[in-house]
């Protein structure tokens, strides 16, 4: 006879949270490598038609923007090996990966929108007085900072058992 108290379909809904966890930490992180990557890119072009010189040079915030969905990628791939059958798998590990996706997935999200902002302002303003380009780094390192901020509590709440 089976037990009341035991509803199968608990292992299959606790799953559902683990696998919002790997779509969010891959979705909202590359949405924000995508826009830092396009912001950036816009002002690199635009830097370009001034300065072609100095188009390598100015590349960095690209490069950054880039990294943010690495981010993402990483997180997604260590949720993703952790997820068991689903008569193993418990509410505790589906919400400890929701949180570790979306973490890393939404402050992804915010530092890329910052990238690209600094980025795009920052490659055209180098272009103007090449002595910026230290200071665009700076704040660019910051910015990329909020992203890594999450990396850390994804890999946090990710490995929990």
């Amino acid at each position: 006879m089976s037990n009341p108290d035991i509803n199968p379909m608990d292992g299959a809904a606790a799953s559902f949270f683990g696998f919002a966890g790997v779509a969010s930490a891959l979705v909202f992180a590359c949405l924000g490598a995508s826009y830092g990557t396009a912001r950036s890119g816009i002002g690199v072009s635009s830097m370009g038609v001034m300065r072609p010189d100095l188009v390598m040079r100015n590349i960095i915030p690209v490069v950054m923007a880039g990294v943010i969905g690495i981010y993402g990628l990483i997180i997604a791939v260590i949720i993703a090996t952790n997820l068991t059958s689903p008569n193993d798998y418990t509410y505790y590990k589906g919400f400890a990966h929701l949180g570790a996706g979306l973490s890393v997935g939404l402050s992804g999200l915010a530092a890329g929108y910052a990238i690209g902002v600094v980025g795009d302002a920052g490659v055209r303003a180098v272009a103007q007085q090449p002595k910026l380009f230290v200071g665009m780094i700076l704040i660019m390192i910051f910015a990329e900072a909020l992203g890594l901020y999450g990396l850390i509590v994804a890999l946090i709440l990710g490995t929990k058992k």
